[in-house]
């Protein structure tokens, strides 16, 4: 069972840097926490979506005649007979472009071909499974080796994107005394969280209300209105609690169908996709290649990088990963050069999976550096101390906080990296081949504008926000905010979100919702104590008549001067009516003019990070691991990691070190679990279930240890929070496959890292 070393005491009161326990928490154990498939409406239809056994062709004949039959069954749409027809909308604001039931057309395994409505869900998935399709196929293109890939440049793609090109890399690594060149890869991921992909629609009148697990409830709100040519103002999203979210919980091709539907039959109608579904029916992390050149002096100064990724989308969208940004500002290497290919497949599109760029790209620059070390014959974190880069290489842009080698530090010393072997295959413990690994974690520092809602009374406060709560603790760390900021317990302060008539947030993608709203807040909350401590100052009858309002601030439940004299809320509360409610909106420094107007017709605008005009900002951490390889079976066990972290204010220790911990035991998954296998000859995912879909279990899960290095950085945001949802999980993987290597003297380039893998390379170089 993974444990995380030394954890912080928890407090039920306490302000940022408190490790509060979730205030939902007893909500979500004890099942009054609903979501969206929890919710009860009235008479609700049952949907069941019945979809494509093909990848590619079109659809001949549907035989509806059983299906119908079946008693409690009301309707079976296909494209003949669709519920209503929707607009297409460009990839940035919709998952894809591809709209089912609005041709005879399969683009892709898995399409939705049918949507079966009945009284109940049993009834309805009885129907849609007797439903007889027949197909007129053809040969469909799967992914690389493929004949029929189409090759597009990511440049000409998307003209935002850019490739990260300075100096003369070729010339640099030809000129070079030592090199790599080597080729990696990483496979197709699926998101499944807990919860299933759930939609509940229902109409009153010509006003839409629709209850969905959502990471973008104001985008969803307009995108939904886009693609059903409505108001905005007549759509409400709902999603107070969300099972899981990691990148594919915005909105799906399924939601305007069902809205549809609903609207069609004059009656609510749920759904609630099926395991299988998801994987068709979401986005997902698209496979990747690199190829990745790294050259360097022979006392460690690496002097060129040239790396090349290409990636897997569907047909008609160019969904970009582009990790390349990333890789190529991680170290001080004068000489860059990348490039991005987009390679068309007849697959569904994917798209952000935690960590989108950083998890594949890191993969395949962190394994390079390790390979370059040992052909250096340096230790692996002395190489990366040695291209520390404080000004990025490509802009020539100052960081505004990199402690990635105190990070290093940190974690070496926990982890015993002095105890290290340097030698390959040197370590043996019985049966069992030890090595240690590290690798570099970084995720770039996202903020973008938000509003907040706040209420105070002499008794508390309300925040509302039309934030997510995805799993790693919302309610919790804007309670705290507001907490700290007016003066109360963390008991005292109500937090709303889940609603998209709440004042409009952000995306919760880019780990940069701690920070967008966690700064409103403060900002909400600080025009509160203006209002109190304005009229404290002017009215006579106050001890605080005559103080400069700007000293005063809010703290035990009274209002307080810097000399002593005070206030409580609930005396100075009744000179402005008894209760002060604000709207607040933040608009961080760099934002364009009409971002928070923007915000409000679902148009985020993510500022900082990689794209920063005068800084760079990013989170860094260091990932240590030791693994355990069986030199008979070559089955590899991960037996301790360390993770050290420097991700700025931390709001709540105790939810972040359980994104942290959650991070590294994905990243296990990603080195050693998870792919999405997929069959060549059809296109089509052969495990999309959990019971073939593997990813790690207790049992394979180590002792984890997370370290938290301070740093204080507010040119990243006034309260200095970088966000650390994404970090934990990039890295590892290389870490992995870097202890594999430092183990066996056997290196894996592709993940998932397999058993054959070990005995085929290991047969191809003689090791045994």
């Amino acid at each position: 069972m993974a444990t995380s070393k030394k954890p912080d005491k928890a407090s039920v009161s306490g302000g940022i840097g408190a490790s509060v326990r979730r205030v939902d928490g007893p909500a979500k154990v004890t099942g009054s926490a609903r979501y969206a498939s929890d919710i009860g409406v009235a008479s609700p239809v049952h949907a069941y979506f019945h979809t494509s056994a093909i990848a590619l062709g079109r659809i001949t004949a549907i035989d509806e005649r059983e299906a119908r039959a079946l008693p409690g069954v009301i309707d079976v749409m296909t494209w003949r007979n669709p519920p209503g027809r929707i607009n297409i909308l460009p990839l940035g604001a919709a998952q894809t472009t591809m709209q089912p039931l609005q041709s005879p057309n399969i683009r892709h395994d898995g399409e939705i071909v049918a949507l079966v409505l009945a009284e109940s869900y049993e009834v309805a998935r009885d129907a849609s499974h007797r439903l007889k399709v027949t197909y007129d196929r053809r040969s469909p293109t799967a992914t690389f080796g493929d004949k029929g890939l189409i090759a597009e440049d990511a440049v000409k793609a998307d003209p935002r994107f850019e490739n990260s090109v300075v100096g003369d890399a070729a010339k640099a690594f030809a000129a070079a005394p030592i090199k790599i060149d080597q080729r990696y890869a990483t496979p197709a991921q699926h998101h499944n969280p807990l919860e299933l992909n759930t939609t509940v629609a229902q109409w009153d009148g010509d006003e839409l209300t629709v209850h969905e697990p959502s990471q973008y409830m104001v985008g969803s709100q307009n995108a939904l209105a886009g693609h059903l040519g409505i108001d905005p103002a007549k759509v409400r999203i709902v999603s107070r609690y969300v099972g899981g979210a990691f990148g594919c919980r915005g909105l799906g091709s399924r939601v305007p169908l069902i809205a549809l539907a609903a609207r069609q039959l004059q009656r609510p109608v749920k759904l609630v996709s099926t395991r299988d579904q998801g994987f068709t029916l979401s986005t997902y992390r698209a496979e990747t290649r690199h190829r990745v050149q790294l050259a360097a002096t022979r006392d460690g100064k690496i002097t060129a990088l040239i790396h090349d990724g290409e990636e897997v989308s569907s047909r008609p969208d160019s969904y970009k990963v582009g990790g390349t940004k990333m890789t190529a500002r991680m170290y001080d290497i004068p000489n860059v050069a990348s490039t991005v290919t987009i390679q068309h497949a007849d697959r569904n599109t994917p798209g952000f999976m935690r960590a989108p760029p950083e998890v594949p790209y890191m993969f395949a620059l962190e394994s390079a550096v390790d390979e370059l070390a040992y052909a250096l014959n340096m230790d692996p974190v002395q190489l990366r101390r040695i291209n520390d880069a404080q000004i990025e290489p490509i802009k020539k842009l100052p960081y505004s906080s990199r402690s990635l080698n105190q990070c290093f530090e940190a974690a070496a010393a926990a982890f015993g990296w002095n105890r290290r072997n340097p030698r390959a295959a040197s370590t043996v413990d019985g049966d069992w081949q030890v090595g240690m690994g590290c690798a570099s974690a970084i995720y770039e520092s996202l903020i973008a504008s938000s509003f907040v809602r706040v209420t105070l009374t002499a008794t508390g406060a309300t925040v509302e926000v039309a934030g997510h709560e995805i799993g790693t603790g919302a309610y919790t760390i804007y309670a705290q905010v507001a907490a700290e900021r007016l003066g109360l317990r963390v008991e005292q302060i109500d937090v709303r979100l889940g609603d998209s008539r709440l004042p409009p947030a952000p995306v919760a993608g880019g780990s940069n919702n701690a920070a967008s709203i966690s700064n409103a807040v403060a900002v909400g909350c600080a025009m509160v104590r203006d209002r109190l401590a304005m009229a404290a100052v002017a009215d006579a009858k106050s001890p605080l008549n005559g103080r400069d309002p700007k000293t005063l601030v809010l703290v035990g439940g009274a209002l307080k001067a810097p000399d002593g004299p005070s206030e409580t809320l609930a005396k100075a509360l009744p000179r402005v009516g008894g209760v002060i409610e604000v709207l607040a909106g933040n608009e961080p420094k760099g934002t364009g003019p009409g971002s928070l107007a923007g915000l409000r017709n679902g148009r985020v605008e993510l500022i900082g990070g990689m794209d920063g005009k005068e800084k760079i900002k990013a989170a860094f951490g260091a990932e240590f691991v030791e693994v355990r390889v069986h030199r008979r079976t070559r089955e590899v066990r991960v037996s301790r990691m360390v993770g050290a972290f420097a991700a700025g204010r931390i709001v709540n220790p105790m939810t972040a070190r359980s994104q942290l911990l959650g991070g590294m035991i994905w990243g296990i998954s990603s080195a050693l679990h998870e792919a999405t296998e997929i069959d060549h000859r059809h296109a089509r995912y052969t495990n999309d279930n959990l019971a073939e879909y593997l990813i790690p279990v207790n049992a394979d899960v180590p002792d984890v240890e997370i370290i938290f290095v301070p740093e204080t950085d507010t040119d990243v945001n006034p309260l200095g929070i970088k966000g650390v949802g994404e970090l934990g999980g990039v890295g590892t993987n290389a870490a992995v496959c870097n202890a594999i290597y430092h183990a066996t003297g056997v290196r894996i380039r592709e993940l998932p890292v397999r058993i054959e893998q070990l005995l085929e390379l290991e047969g191809r170089t003689g090791k045994t």
